[in-house]
């Protein structure tokens, strides 16, 4: 049994990783998710750097380790990249001093996993106002990512977030989406996408990345686990 363990702030699309883990190819694969105390919610650069501190990340890595996780995943991207890619490495690295476990965020996530698909280039579709986005586009370069184009939506809360649905997550994908981007990447946890990996790689002809699809990805990576999942995009092999 293999067992990855989630820290996701609040609630608003965490029933994303009961859903992947019934559609990974791996019965023995566990997804454990602790809630993280959110804070202010706010996509707000205050807001997320109070929102990423160690000490609420620090607050639920025993229960998982009590869940038997092998490895950790800070299920958060904005309140992980909004630290820059220095700050990112050493939030991650003291969740993994605090956990005794590998560990991990979202933003990196999404750093790997363009890296897995041999991405060159790819567009951000963003749920967030447009300062926050920006920041993401600057993480990503940082951390080798060529970004071709960068589009923020301006929504403040992770509540708003998580009440869209499959045709806002299309348009969100399709006004993101761009020419000579080789892969689309939609940074938001909060954003409910595990549905609709399918149709949105139809719909824009190429591989979409999404939050809660890659962190999970992450975490089986941590415990070098490699996984199949029909429905899950080309990133898990479907």
């Amino acid at each position: 049994m293999t067992a990855i363990g989630f820290l996701y702030p609040g609630h608003s699309a965490e029933d994303d990783y009961p859903r992947i883990e019934m559609m990974l190819a791996a019965p023995d694969v566990r997804l454990p998710l602790v809630h993280t105390d959110i804070g202010t919610d706010a996509h707000r650069v205050d807001a997320l750097l109070e929102m990423g501190s160690e000490d609420r990340l620090a607050a639920g890595v025993e229960e998982l380790r009590l869940a038997g996780a092998e490895a950790v995943v800070w299920a958060c991207t904005s309140a992980s990249f909004v630290f820059g890619l220095d700050g990112a490495h050493d939030q991650v690295r003291r969740l993994a001093l605090h956990a005794g476990l590998p560990a991990s965020s979202t933003s990196f996530a999404f750093a790997h996993a363009v890296r897995e698909l041999g991405a060159r280039r790819v567009a951000v579709a963003a749920t967030y106002p447009s300062d926050v986005a920006e920041l993401f586009h600057d993480f990503l370069k940082s951390a080798g990512t060529e970004v071709v184009s960068t589009r923020g939506s301006g929504i403040v809360t992770a509540a708003e977030v998580g009440t869209w649905g499959r045709a806002e997550v299309l348009a969100l994908a399709r006004a993101g989406d761009h020419p000579d981007a080789e892969a689309v990447l939609l940074p938001d946890t909060a954003l409910h996408t595990a549905a609709y990996l399918t149709d949105l790689e139809r719909e824009l002809g190429k591989p979409v990345l999404t939050a809660n699809q890659v962190t999970v990805w992450e975490g089986l990576r941590l415990a070098e686990r490699r996984v199949r999942a029909k429905g899950l995009g080309v990133l898990f092999g479907g």
